[in-house]
């Protein structure tokens, strides 16, 4: 079998607010990067015996999404500029992310997905010369459900 080619593992984000309809929009127009850090919650003990045991008892997930540049007419600039200007917190910052396996299409146009809850986290804003940028951290909850994603309508079922 062949090596999955990156572009074919997509990441939609989901823009509008917790209390309206979904908006999807994907991740990666000026990324070269985007990779979730696990960062596993990790105890190590020794016993009398000179063992070393391992427990992994959880992840505390996040990715950062760097550069992203502000493009006026999308949701995500939308939201994340109201983020900024209303200094949102809390439940305000709650939103979701599909990442949809691109190489595996079902017989529907779907492909396998699987729906995140997350909180964005504003980095900073401003930037340089290269246009006005607004970097950010999604913190994922774990809370999470498999289903199908359809590229074509933005839509997420659950299975």
């Amino acid at each position: 079998m062949a090596k999955i080619e990156r572009k074919y593992f997509a990441h939609f984000l989901n823009t509008a607010r917790s209390d309206a309809a979904s908006s999807y929009e994907r991740l990666g127009k000026d990324l070269e990067e985007y990779k979730v850090e696990m960062s596993a919650k990790v105890e190590r003990k020794t016993n009398i015996f000179g063992k070393q045991s391992v427990v992994i008892s959880g992840y505390e997930k996040t990715a950062a999404v760097e550069p992203y540049y502000a493009e006026p007419g999308t949701g995500l600039y939308a939201r994340l500029q109201e983020i900024i200007d209303d200094g949102l917190i809390l439940e305000d910052l709650r939103t979701d992310l599909v990442e949809v396996k691109l190489w595996d299409m079902q017989k529907d146009g779907s492909y396998p997905a699987v729906r995140e809850e997350c909180y964005i986290e504003v980095s900073s804003y401003g930037g340089d010369t290269s246009g006005y940028q607004i970097p950010f951290t999604l913190h994922f909850t774990g809370n999470k459900v498999k289903g199908t994603f359809h590229p074509g309508t933005k839509t997420f079922t659950i299975v």
